[in-house]
């Protein structure tokens, strides 16, 4: 859909996606507030008349990027995560792959962090911090309920810790503070965020010989 609500053909969706791709690129090389729409559509090969018949503003065409990474981030979980699997393992597959995940798509989480002074990236970062939170608390509480976590378990302190340390640790990563193939490091952190929740990390669906 256009920003006016307009259905768009095939080819318009790929005009649409070359805006956002090409946004994407100049917002990490420049900042947001550097980037200018001329430069997105030059960048983009679409003539800037064109821009406002698919966003309203640069803010929209940001806010749509940012939910597009999102929902890609959240199907990269689905398909690690194996839904007959039991719920610690599941937190473990999904830590691993936004790890990885975030590591592929450096340029865009450093984006986040040098703008989150800005008012829409700060919106938007509490916007998907809220939708990792409530994904990460309802396996918890079925951890808790089929006996894999005690159920005196803070559900609110552990979601924040098992995200907080995906998050952290992808920071340090990125930022140079931790020189480790990302892979290893993917593995370290689901490690880590078991073992925090369980106290061990116990005999899963992720067992050495299954790697």
């Amino acid at each position: 859909m256009t920003a006016t609500g307009r259905k768009l053909t095939d080819q318009g969706r790929e005009r649409r996606q070359q805006l956002l791709d090409a946004a994407g690129r100049l917002f990490a090389e420049r900042g947001y507030a550097n980037t200018r729409i001329i430069d997105i559509c030059d960048a983009a090969g679409v003539a800037k008349g064109l821009f406002y018949w698919y966003f309203e503003n640069k803010e929209a065409l940001f806010v749509d990027l940012v939910r597009a990474m999102r929902l890609r981030l959240r199907q990269a979980q689905a398909r690690a995560i194996d839904p007959a699997a039991d719920p610690l393992t599941r937190i473990r597959q999904g830590a691993e792959a936004s790890v990885l995940f975030m590591a592929e798509h450096n340029a865009f989480f450093s984006l986040l962090e040098v703008e989150s002074s800005d008012s829409t990236v700060l919106a938007l970062r509490r916007e998907g911090n809220q939708v990792h939170a409530a994904d990460t608390a309802a396996l918890i509480v079925e951890a808790q309920t089929c006996g894999q976590l005690r159920d005196d378990t803070d559900v609110a302190l552990a979601t924040l810790g098992v995200n907080a340390a995906v998050a952290h640790f992808s920071h340090f990563h990125r930022s140079g503070q931790i020189d480790v193939p990302v892979d290893e490091l993917a593995r370290f952190v689901a490690d880590w965020v078991v073992r925090a929740l369980a106290g061990e990390v116990p005999a899963l669906a992720w067992s050495t010989e299954a790697r």
